[in-house]
């Protein structure tokens, strides 16, 4: 007897084997650490807010199980898209469930479900590595479309604090805040130094001070 597969939006109770789907596909990813948080407490919290925001979480369905899942969004017109489109941050399939046709029902069901919110486009973001993923979606007519890079905000800090900032009109470099405060505090020992007579100037560089004595005039 042929099993039914069921496509529709989550409901409540979906939500827990969803968020167990997600950490298979975390695990089955070659890049799977991309994909977030790791707990299913955290996971389930994720697809909440996702669903709260105007989220869409569709689950494909057999025998009372939960196979497959797209994680979608609409993004509204921008200043550089003039229609809106529905985004997808995860597509995946069961490892048991694959070459069954469910791939190509969750996204019939995309495709419905941005027709209805007159999007012009759908895009995917495929976890990077995942070459399964990426050769289903270019054998239904997904192009790429725009690379991403990604940083942690602490290390893009870290090394704009770190580089050399640039005066656009004059092509002059400055130094971070840090150098620059270090420069005002030696410049300002060395104004001190001149003021109080002749020193050896080694001392703006760090060194110790050492005066220089003069003969004693005659009385």
């Amino acid at each position: 007897m042929r099993t039914v597969l069921d496509i529709h939006l989550a409901r409540e109770a979906d939500l827990p084997a969803v968020a167990a789907l997600a950490t298979v596909a975390r695990d089955d990813s070659p890049a799977g650490a991309q994909l977030g948080a790791q707990e299913l407490d955290r996971l389930l919290e994720h697809l909440s807010v996702l669903i709260a925001a105007g989220g869409h979480v569709l689950v494909a369905e057999q025998d009372g199980r939960v196979v497959g899942v797209v994680l979608g969004r609409v993004v509204a017109a921008y200043l550089f898209a003039e229609r809106a489109s529905l985004y997808l941050d995860m597509l995946f399939v069961s490892p048991q469930a694959r070459r069954h046709g469910v791939g190509h029902a969750l996204l019939r069901a995309a495709a419905d479900l941005a027709a209805e919110h007159d999007c012009h486009d759908i895009y995917s973001a495929p976890v990077p590595g995942n070459r399964g993923v990426q050769r289903f979606l270019a054998r239904l007519g997904f192009a790429p479309a725009a690379g991403h890079r990604v940083a942690s905000v602490a290390a893009l800090q870290r090394r704009l604090a770190e580089a050399p900032v640039r005066d656009g009109g004059h092509g002059r470099r400055f130094a971070p805040r840090g150098g620059i405060e270090d420069l005002i505090a030696r410049r300002r020992r060395a104004r001190s130094v001149m003021e109080s007579g002749p020193i050896d100037m080694r001392s703006v560089g760090g060194g110790a001070p050492s005066r220089r004595h003069h003969p004693a005039k005659a009385g």
